[in-house]
């Protein structure tokens, strides 16, 4: 039993691992590819530490519940086995849900450009690149994103 649980445990860990998507300005879609992106200049005004919520598919509740499942199966003897079972599902979903979302979290910063010729604009992305005030970027736009870049 213990091998079982290990092993989707394990796969519950790979397949979270696969969903996490980057909203990092260094990172790129392969339809981002060729495409023609335009490119606006400006100096950060300010930054701001932010959070990216986690995701929340249903990946993590039903790996969660069928763990919760397996583990609630072990207890007791014919009904109450059952019960155990259930009651191990529902729990074990809800925990999934909710290591999902905290293991998917990242750190990100809120980062407000003055646009040369004026307009202000904010972008939130991931924590991977450092800015200050003052500091001279690229804003890069196309695909309905937008991202800063030094």
């Amino acid at each position: 039993m213990k091998t079982t649980q290990l092993l989707v445990a394990g796969l519950l860990s790979l397949i979270l691992g696969a969903c996490a998507t980057s909203n990092s300005g260094s990172v790129y879609s392969r339809d981002d590819a060729r495409k023609v992106q335009t490119v606006r200049t400006g100096v950060v005004e300010s930054v701001r530490s932010v959070k990216l919520e986690g995701t929340k598919t249903p990946i993590g509740t039903i790996a969660g519940g069928a763990i919760g499942g397996i583990a609630g199966s072990s207890i007791g003897h014919g009904n109450g086995s059952t019960i155990a079972a259930v009651l191990g599902a529902v729990v074990g979903g809800l925990a999934g849900s909710a290591a999902e979302e905290g293991l998917t979290r990242k750190d990100a910063f809120e980062i407000t450009v003055k646009i040369d010729g004026g307009a202000l604009v904010s972008i939130v992305q991931e924590a991977d690149e450092q800015f200050r005030a003052g500091d001279r970027v690229r804003l890069i736009e196309g695909g309905g994103t937008t991202r800063v870049s030094h």
